[in-house]
């Protein structure tokens, strides 16, 4: 699991600071609705405690929860690539505390200082790959062919 730890390991402490400046703490009661899939995308957070639920719509059903995150990890990477459109839903399962950015802000920060924008690219891309590989094994743990593996 990557966490926000690996990125800010990256960051000589101006750069760690340049950042802060720009967080608020945030804290989120049971059942708020962060943001829904398709919509502009225009912050993230990183989740200090508590848990978030991602959905994604079905049409006519409720929407499927596809993961949740918990402490330390990044909620929304949709904010850093254009259209700057969430992909997923999201909906805290209970109180959340977290620390907010606002996306533009961020993104502003990348372009004009290249060692912040490469650790920052860089972790986002690391969350991505490793949701990536879970949702790979778990499709493989649910549809994979039964006995496929070497026998013990």
């Amino acid at each position: 699991m990557t966490t926000i730890k690996d990125m800010f390991d990256e960051l000589p402490p101006d750069r760690r600071r340049r950042l802060t400046d720009i967080a608020v703490e945030v804290s989120l009661p049971r059942a708020t609705r962060l943001f829904e899939e398709g919509r502009r995308a225009d912050r993230f957070w990183i989740i200090r405690s508590g848990q978030v639920a991602l959905d994604q719509h079905v049409p006519g059903r409720r929407a499927a929860i596809v993961e949740t995150l918990g402490r330390d990890e990044l909620l929304g990477w949709s904010w850093l690539f254009p259209p700057y459109l969430w992909h997923l839903g999201a909906e805290t399962v209970g109180p959340v505390e977290a620390v907010e950015f606002d996306a533009r802000a961020v993104r502003d920060l990348c372009e004009s200082d290249p060692v912040l924008g490469r650790a920052v690219y860089r972790y986002v891309a690391k969350t991505v790959a490793d949701r990536l590989h879970g949702t790979r094994t778990r499709l493989l743990d649910l549809y994979g062919p039964q006995g496929s593996g070497l026998d013990p």
